[in-house]
Order: structure tokens, then sequence, then C-alpha cells
């Protein structure tokens, strides 16, 4: 375990240390969890995530990271079983947040509700640097699957959007092959209330960590890969000098 300032990182598979957490003392969840899709066609799905989310013209080389080549059916037995574990942290009124590509949206929406959730919202992130698709669509958007542990109360009086207009993170500045914008993450922390506790079981770089950190609101992540793990507290030391 890492802890600096009002940020704690656990290593280890994220069921497992879900587990060892207490109910009813966390917030919100704001995470991004293995798609496993990076591909249209099955085979594609299956690679290593290195060949599945980076380009062979890409000059930085990422870490792979496990857990994203389930089909659809252990996809959706696998997140309704954390989706139950983080539904127990939670505490009453929390807020969950998940994000997840076009492919897997239906899948998660039942096992959110499936976890015991109630479904509120699909935010989208909207890319407008995402790669050009010649002579077709490109796929400009994430979405962010929104929902609640029983009656939601919004803890002030502000109009949040419904579409978050965001640039990836250029290739030269993340550590994450798949890694979400900080100010992103910053704009869906609004949300939750100040010094409220967020937790992300896929922390992987510790993107969150870094937007909790900049906002003033007590995180904690879990992370599998030991690589992703040393990296994301790496991350949370910088953030905390700043």
């Amino acid at each position: 375990m890492f802890q600096v300032q009002n940020a704690t990182m656990i290593q280890g598979e994220a069921l497992t240390r879900l587990f060892d957490m207490p109910s009813e003392c966390i917030d919100a969840i704001l995470t991004d969890p293995p798609y496993s899709t990076g591909g249209t066609y099955a085979g594609q799905r299956q690679q290593r995530t290195a060949l599945k989310y980076q380009s062979s013209r890409t000059k930085t080389r990422y870490l792979d990271f496990p857990g994203d080549n389930r089909d659809q059916r252990s996809f959706l037995a696998w997140a309704s079983l954390w989706l139950t574990q983080c539904y127990r942290v939670a505490r009453p009124g929390g807020v969950l947040m998940v994000f997840i590509d076009w492919r897997q949206l239906p899948v998660l929406s039942d096992a959110l509700q499936a976890g015991g959730w109630t479904w509120r919202h699909i935010l989208v992130w909207d890319k407008p640097t995402a790669r050009p698709m010649l002579g077709d669509f490109k796929n400009q958007c994430e979405f962010v699957l929104v929902g609640a542990k029983g009656k939601f109360s919004p803890w002030r009086r502000a109009c949040l959007p419904g579409v978050f207009r965001c640039s990836i993170v250029a290739p030269t500045k993340r550590r994450h092959m798949t890694e979400k914008p900080v100010p992103l993450l910053e704009d869906l922390l609004q949300i939750v209330p100040e010094g409220g506790t967020v937790l992300d079981p896929f922390a992987g770089s510790g993107a969150t960590g870094a937007a909790c950190l900049r906002t003033g609101r007590t995180f904690i992540g879990m992370e599998m890969c030991p690589g992703y793990y040393e990296i994301a507290c790496e991350r949370l030391r910088e953030e905390a000098v700043r």
C-alpha cells in the first residue's frame, strides 16, 4: 500500500481488494475498467493490449495490462461481480461513473443494474482529436455510464453537462495506452462532494487519483499490474508536490 496526502494506492486484483473494504465507506466510484474490445473481430480483440491499442508507428511503448480478453458473456459476469462489491462499499446515495465504448455499452448497462445500481445517465466524452477513418465515421466518442445507490441527492445547486469535449492525452504525455485526460476526470468529479472519498478499482496510471488531488477529494485506487501500480504511485508523488 502507498499513501501520499489524501491519496492511497493498493496493489492487487480489484475483486479481491474490494472484498477487504468495509461497507458504505465510499462517496463515489469513478473508474475505467478493461473494455475487452479494441477490435471489430474476435481475433483482433484477443490480441495483447500493446497490439490492440497502439499503432505500430507509435514511438512510445506502454506496458500491457491484463483482463482485456473476455468475451461478452464473461465480461457481463465479471463486471456484475465487481459492480456488486462497489455497490456494497458505496454510501447510500453514492454515485458510480464507469467509462466504456460503444461495443460494450449495452452489456455494461446490464451489469450495472445487476450489481444493484440505479442507472441514471449515459454521458458522452467527445474526443475531437480521435483518429480519422477514411471513408467512414471516426470513433469520436466514448461513454460514461452513471448510476446511483438508491436515491441520489445533489450536494450543490449546479447544472452539469451531459457531453464533455476533451482531447485525448497526447502519446508523448500519457503513461498508459488508454489513459483518460485528467481535465475530463476533474469535470466528472464535480458531482462528488468536496472532500468526498472516490474509489477507482482499475486505477491504471493513477489519472483519477491526480484529478482527486487537484480537486480536494480523497482517493483510493487499486491496480493489479505491478508496473502500472508503480507508475500510479509515482504520479501521485508528483501531484502531491505540485
